[in-house]
């Protein structure tokens, strides 16, 4: 087996390992347990009894029963309501707790129909996949936990009607006993939500109480994707560092004693954020940037209730004196563009937000150049293509490199046989000549596999941005291709595309056998890129490559079609310029003098087999 095809087989290989195993090549990190975990008590935001949390911890409250799954519509009218309205999202707020527990995207729809209903991102307690943000204060000294707003609290709407981009509301509460509790809600023009509580004192005596955010989700999502390449659970940054947590890791936390919850604590100093990240959607609690506060993460195995909590710094309040406290809350779409704004704005670390994965010194500068080029062209699928020439460009030094190496090696060829007649059976002497020989004429035969080495990451760099940006989401080529972030549509049972029937499902046997025309396309374009060179004589390689085109062909048909399209791109650009570079060294590839010889081979085994 003569060396340029040993290499090729091999990066191949390990192209083929790389996509299929990356799991468990790179298992994301154990999370470590932090030292200054403390006893906290469990919390079930959703129901009847208030917070019972002791200010020194500074944590929220214990719960007694789940509300029983019902329709949204009798969950959404349980207590009066505030609506939400502006030009990108819509929804309403609870008064039973002043929850914000009802928001939905106006720019996004579930399906790339135009009829398909709007995607919704928060949903009240009691509903399937309940989903929500709650506010309260831990009482402390001098208080009772029935003396600050729990979660079953009416609170009444004192100022607003509407809450708009211009227009927050305000809600407030008198526990009887001479402190009232005011809770206003900001929204911007995108998905940022201001929430600033505040305590007044007229008790006669001074007080202390925790302010505190939740964002709590009832079970797993249902419609999650569980798939290695994606985190969806647990989001944090905390002074710095980036913690991604999955719902199987949040249920094997250790059980805290006082309650039977499981939990994770982590100071943060200055600057910091908490909450629960989806494939496209996120929800956020962003304490004011430079200020302490617990970074909290629960599981409620009695009640399967997951949360996220920011609990800032018990506040003493003086009588007569009013004390605030503000969190920010994001909830909606993880588009590039708004989060960087927010992070540029003084939200450290946002962006990270972003599942860029590990290869993120590649996948983040891969998204920059593939966004700007669709603001440029205003079509993802001619901005993919258009990147793929752009980093075949970048890499075009070092595989000229290659091609000259490789053409080098076509031309000592003559020179191998000889010394394979000289060398007999002898191997090492066969390989110190080989060595001797490539020396003298400068040839690295391993050259000629760095293009293709190199070609991995980058693979695996923009199928994580396909899959995981926003951006790709239903984005759009001409034709049948609507969506780049999803399998190839078209198959032979639509004729391509040419007959309104739907695709197989992906992933199915019938979407494996019926492949579309983007998979097809790159198994001619592999075999293509094959025949610049005689097949080798060795029968087993003969074999692995005939079989290699088709093989990838049929492995990649269900991947996202925006990744077939960049390696369909890629692989014309590799056999352009392999051929021009070949032709330049005096090598002249006789790619149809090599089909015809593939087929007569064939067909002379067909014969000797009968």
């Amino acid at each position: 087996m003569d060396d340029q095809n040993k290499n090729l087989i091999l990066a191949t290989a390990l192209s083929f390992l790389v996509i299929l195993a990356w799991s468990f090549l790179m298992p994301a990190p154990e999370p470590k347990p932090d030292s200054t975990q403390t006893e906290l008590a469990a919390a079930d935001p959703a129901t009847a009894s208030a917070p019972t949390a002791a200010p020194a911890t500074g944590t929220t409250g214990t719960a007694s029963t789940t509300p029983a799954t019902q329709p949204a519509e009798e969950a959404l009218a349980k207590a009066a309501r505030i609506k939400i309205d502006t030009p990108r999202v819509i929804g309403s707020i609870s008064t039973l707790g002043g929850r914000i527990d009802d928001l939905s995207l106006k720019d996004y729809r579930e399906t790339t129909d135009d009829n398909s209903p709007i995607v919704k991102v928060l949903q009240p307690a009691g509903t399937e996949d309940a989903y929500y943000a709650l506010y309260g204060w831990a009482p402390g000294a001098g208080l009772a936990p029935e003396d600050v707003p729990g979660p079953q609290t009416e609170w009444s709407l004192e100022k607003g009607e509407t809450l708009s981009v211009e227009n927050p509301v305000t809600l407030a509460w008198d526990n009887g006993k001479g402190l009232t509790f005011r809770r206003t809600i900001a929204i911007d023009a995108d998905y940022m939500f201001t929430v600033t509580q505040s305590v007044t004192n007229a008790s006669g005596g001074a007080v202390s109480a925790a302010p505190y955010g939740i964002i709590a989700r009832h079970g797993e999502p249902k419609n999650r994707k569980k798939f290695f390449i994606l985190h969806e659970g647990i989001v944090r940054m905390s002074d710095g560092t980036l913690e991604e947590t999955t719902y199987s890791d949040l249920t094997d936390l250790p059980v805290l004693p006082a309650e039977g919850a499981k939990a994770e604590v982590i100071q943060v100093a200055e600057n910091g954020w908490i909450g629960f990240t989806d494939h496209f959607w996120m929800a956020t609690l962003v304490p004011s940037p430079g200020n302490a506060f617990k970074s909290v993460v629960k599981y409620d195995d009695r009640r399967d209730i997951y949360q996220a909590e920011a609990v800032l710094p018990t506040q003493q309040i003086a009588d007569g004196a009013t004390v605030t406290a503000t969190t920010q809350l994001f909830a909606g779409a993880k588009e590039w563009e708004t989060i960087r704004a927010y992070e540029a704005k003084g939200i450290a670390g946002f962006i990270d937000s972003i599942d860029w994965g590990w290869f993120f010194f590649l996948t983040k500068p891969i998204f920059w150049m593939l966004h700007h080029l669709h603001n440029l062209i205003g079509n993802m699928g001619w901005a993919i293509i258009a990147l793929t020439f752009i980093l075949k460009a970048l890499l075009f030094p070092l595989a000229y490199k290659s091609y000259v190496s490789m053409a080098k090696m076509k031309e000592l060829q003559p020179q191998m046989e000889k010394l394979k007649e000289a060398a007999g059976g002898d191997r090492q002497k066969m390989q110190q000549g080989m060595m001797e020989l490539y020396k003298r004429e400068k040839v690295n035969p391993a050259s000629g596999c760095l293009p293709i080495l190199l070609q991995i990451p980058i693979f695996f760099s923009l199928y994580k941005v396909i899959f995981v940006t926003i951006e790709l989401r239903h984005a759009a080529w001409f034709g049948p291709f609507q969506d780049l972030s999803a399998p190839d549509p078209t198959t032979l049972l639509n004729l391509f595309g040419l007959l309104p029937i739907a695709a197989p499902e992906p992933g199915s046997i019938m979407a494996l056998i019926f492949i579309g025309i983007l998979p097809l396309l790159l198994g001619i374009s592999m075999w293509l890129q094959q025949k610049l060179n005689p097949a080798p004589t060795d029968p087993t390689q003969q074999m692995v490559f005939a079989w290699m085109p088709w093989i990838f062909m049929f492995m990649l048909g269900g991947f996202a079609s925006g990744l077939v399209v960049y390696w369909i791109t890629n692989n014309t650009i590799t056999f352009t310029q392999q051929y021009i570079i070949m032709r330049s060294h005096g090598h002249k590839p006789d790619v149809f003098g090599n089909i015809r010889k593939s087929f007569s081979r064939k067909a002379k085994a067909a014969d000797a087999k009968k």
